[in-house]
């Protein structure tokens, strides 16, 4: 694989190189040398726009990227889309047999096609700080360069300027995200250690993106991780971004962080209600039962918490977050073994305490 990515570089090197050359004799001869030159300010960037071939699936463009430039495996990528690792491995070798049946060329775009490839782009570069938000520093460094790239590339593109904007937003809270070594959740975090510098930048971003008339997915996400850096968090209004949020993408992991919010204005009935309702669409993913358990924590019903830690814990492949599950899990065994008074629903909670991107 790195063989293959050092090729591609070289060869887009050389095509630059040519362009170059080609730049001096058009100028030389009185013609034209604007249209010899590359419009890209990355390489790796240039690189990712030609693998997002719109002859493929966005799903395909983006998860072969991933795997091919992305620094993923096929495991991290399956994770992703939330399905099993051996259906991703299935899609991936379908897309490399449609690029070779196809005969699909190793070229990079010309500048008026790139807007056909940006949303696959822009999910490429979203699911690299995903994994990379989790932790992998340098995946999340290399997404806000490839953010900043996209930005220069394609400036009056809002949901450039809106994920830009959110990883900005969500980066700045690296260095309070974990303390020791452990997971620590934004309603514990210490904000001093947040990067004034980083949510400033994010702002502007977003504000770049409302001037631009955006309302895309990723303009809503900013929104929202914005709505996170203020105190108090106005949490009816986070609620109804993710509203927006989740009909715009029909996704069931926006509604998750739905209830979340919900739970925050309405208690964790509320939002245990919403998670019910999730179970067939998100049975397997972790959050949303380490959310359930949190719900149920607070409510005082600790038997069923201890079940979905354990459940989310059992689905949780991350070092970080399985500590932050098993210590929960102690602290359940510790008030058990310790006379309680009766609990009573907390109508006034602070944060859900979820291991996800609203609450982390």
């Amino acid at each position: 694989m790195t063989t293959a990515r050092n090729r591609a570089t070289d060869s887009i090197r050389r095509e630059r190189a040519l362009a170059a050359k080609a730049g001096l004799l058009a100028a030389a001869t009185g013609a034209d040398a604007a249209m010899n030159t590359t419009a890209f300010p990355d390489e790796r960037l240039e690189l990712i726009f030609t693998c997002c071939h719109p002859a493929l699936a966005v799903e395909a463009q983006v998860a072969l990227t991933l795997r091919t430039l992305g620094g993923l495996t096929t495991d991290e990528i399956a994770r992703a889309f939330l399905v099993p690792e051996q259906t991703m491995a299935k899609r991936l070798v379908r897309a490399k047999q449609k690029i070779r049946a196809a005969r699909i060329p190793f070229r990079v775009p010309p500048a008026h096609l790139l807007r056909e490839r940006l949303e696959a782009v822009l999910a490429v570069v979203y699911l690299i700080f995903n994994e990379g938000y989790g932790g992998r520093d340098e995946l999340a460094a290399d997404a806000l360069w490839l953010g900043r790239a996209l930005a220069e590339l394609l400036p009056a593109e809002p949901e450039v300027h809106g994920l830009l904007a959110m990883m900005l937003l969500h980066d700045s809270r690296r260095e309070a995200r974990f303390r020791d070594g452990e997971l620590t959740l934004l309603g514990d975090q210490d904000r001093s250690r947040w990067n004034a510098e980083q949510v400033a930048e994010g702002r502007g971003e977003l504000n770049r993106a409302f001037a631009l008339g955006g309302g895309g997915a990723y303009v809503l996400q900013a929104a929202i991780a914005a709505l996170h850096a203020e105190v108090p968090c106005d949490w009816a209004q986070i609620a109804a971004l993710y509203g927006r949020l989740a009909r715009l993408t029909g996704s069931p992991v926006v509604e998750l962080n739905r209830a979340i919010a919900i739970a925050e204005i309405d208690g964790p009935e509320a939002g245990l209600r919403i998670i019910d309702q999730l179970r067939p669409s998100l049975g397997d993913f972790r959050y949303l039962h380490s959310t359930q358990a949190e719900l149920l924590r607070r409510l005082g019903r600790s038997a069923e918490a201890r079940d979905a830690y354990q459940l989310a814990k059992l689905l949780t492949h991350d070092g970080t977050e399985r500590r932050f599950l098993e210590r929960r899990l102690s602290e359940l065994a510790a008030a058990a073994c310790s006379p309680q008074p009766s609990p009573k629903p907390d109508r006034n909670p602070r944060s859900p305490g979820s291991v996800s991107t609203c609450s982390t």
